[in-house]
């Protein structure tokens, strides 16, 4: 039955996904689901991103080691969400573009922000590599299959309702991917784990003494999981493209924030339920114990949609940054190298210019990036060490750049080019210095780096051109732009490039 129930929701993954393929017409469709989501849809798909296999298997394997501490990791997921939110969505949404470096592009008026584009690839690939790897460890157990025969199946799903009907697929799968981790870790598993622990006296009198102190897991950590994930939160393309997806601003950051406030309590039922099986469960690798307490304590059935929930979160984050890495790929990173090889970049497509064929071209990239993922996931044990080198360039690179370019009027782009390049290479210069990629400081290096960078390249150069301003000032305020025309796919702020 359990067996069942995983591959009736694999199957209705798929079917949702060609539901959402009706949807589908043009490019804004498919890579930002027409930016017409509504407050629940959108809340839901963003929730569902965010919270993957490292916020729910993760998240009870730091419970059981450290208790209610362990609750951290998605807190920092949850700071980043609801900071986005509160302080940045409204305004991203009203840019009406589809990439970060697009933002680069029209606030700096600098065509050599593309270059951001090549990490954003690299983080999204990674995570999207990440994400496949986790479920196919549950679909190894469920179904007795090999690792890269278990990443093809999961693999060849994502990408399937992925490709038929991009974002508005995607946004369907995430609203059941929603449901069914809300279910599985709020109605089942925490009740059932917590009574099988003998309930919060239970779990006092057999659990460690720090099992509800909220700094167990210790201070550097903390704010390590800060400086990484609710910073990366704020500009990490996966990200973004949900938050261009919103119909309004106020969806955007109001949605938004209601996501952030379910992360939060997500992380601390993820918490609740390790710190709970810590006092009856005995594992070697915690990151077992969300499998080991859905198959030794729940009933027949119950089992499958605790393991179904578990998948959905890692499936979530899979197809979100399988589009991302297209998107990016397509938009920011393919021009560039057309200028690298000296062949002039054809004009990006605008939304309503040829949409069939606009679509065919986004869903070939979503192949052929979900083809190299899986041939990535299948081949590598293990690629937390290239994440956090993703991770670590992402925030160190071009965290300064872009929250300064919202920020900071006076910032220039030639700041902007000079802070990404410095941040980037401090933070991979600390990392041969240090000899651990896995290290706090190549981060700390990269933020300090580039901070300084920004701040004095731009006091040092002409301010940015005040028709570039004009023009992002009325993307901000929502209005249309110079040309008369509401949306945006930066080309012309790449033609002023200098």
């Amino acid at each position: 039955m359990d067996l069942a129930i995983i591959v009736i929701y694999l199957a209705a993954m798929v079917a949702f996904g060609w539901w959402g393929k009706s949807r589908t017409k043009d490019s804004s469709d498919f890579l930002v689901a027409g930016r017409r989501l509504g407050p629940v849809l959108y809340t839901g798909t963003l929730s569902a991103l965010v919270l993957g296999g490292a916020s729910t298997v993760g998240g009870v394997a730091l419970g059981y080691e450290f208790g209610l501490s362990g609750a951290w990791l998605v807190a920092a997921i949850a700071l980043g969400v609801l900071a986005l939110s509160l302080f940045f969505a409204g305004k991203i949404q009203r840019l009406r573009i589809f990439t970060v470096a697009q933002m680069l592009a029209l606030r700096y008026g600098v065509g050599a922000t593309a270059a951001s584009g090549v990490v954003m690839v690299a983080y999204t690939l990674m995570l999207a590599v990440t994400s496949t790897m986790a479920y196919a460890t549950v679909f190894n157990v469920l179904f007795g299959t090999d690792r890269v025969v278990s990443v093809l199946i999961g693999g060849v799903i994502v990408v399937i309702y992925s490709t038929i009907g991009g974002m508005w697929s995607i946004t369907l799968t995430d609203m059941v991917q929603f449901v069914l981790q809300t279910v599985g870790i709020f109605v089942l598993l925490l009740p059932f784990t917590w009574n099988h622990a003998g309930g919060l006296d239970g779990i006092k009198a057999r659990a460690a003494d720090s099992a509800f102190e909220l700094g167990a897991i210790g201070t550097g950590t903390i704010i390590t999981y800060v400086v990484v994930y609710t910073f990366g939160m704020l500009i990490g393309q996966d990200i973004w493209q949900r938050v261009f997806t919103a119909r309004s601003p106020q969806v955007a950051r109001w949605g938004g924030t209601a996501a952030g406030v379910y992360c939060l309590l997500y992380g601390v039922a993820g918490a609740l339920i390790g710190t709970a099986a810590s006092t009856f469960v005995t594992v070697e690798d915690r990151n077992d114990v969300y499998a080991t307490i859905a198959e030794s304590i729940l009933p027949v059935g119950v089992t499958g949609l605790v393991l179904a929930a578990a998948v959905a979160a890692m499936m979530s984050t899979a197809s979100g940054a399988l589009i991302a890495t297209a998107t990016v790929a397509r938009t920011d990173v393919q021009p560039l190298l057309a200028r690298l090889i000296g062949r002039t970049p054809a004009r990006v497509q605008d939304e309503t210019e040829n949409p069939e064929h606009d679509v065919l071209a986004n869903r070939i990239y979503v192949v052929a990036i979900g083809a190299v993922v899986v041939v990535i996931a299948s081949l590598l044990d293990d690629v937390v060490s290239a994440l956090t080198i993703a991770y670590d360039i992402l925030v160190g690179g071009l965290l300064v750049p872009i929250l300064g370019g919202f920020l900071w009027r006076r910032a220039t782009g030639a700041a902007a080019v000079v802070a990404m390049a410095a941040g980037t290479a401090a933070t991979l210069a600390t990392m041969a210095i240090v000899g651990d990629v896995l290290a706090n400081e190549p981060v700390y290096a990269g933020l300090a780096v580039s901070a300084v960078a920004y701040i004095v390249v731009s006091l040092l150069t002409r301010p940015t051109d005040p028709a570039v301003m004009r023009e992002w000032n009325e993307r901000l305020a929502g209005r249309e732009t110079s040309d008369g025309s509401a949306v945006a796919d930066a080309p012309a702020a790449r033609e002023r490039s200098v």
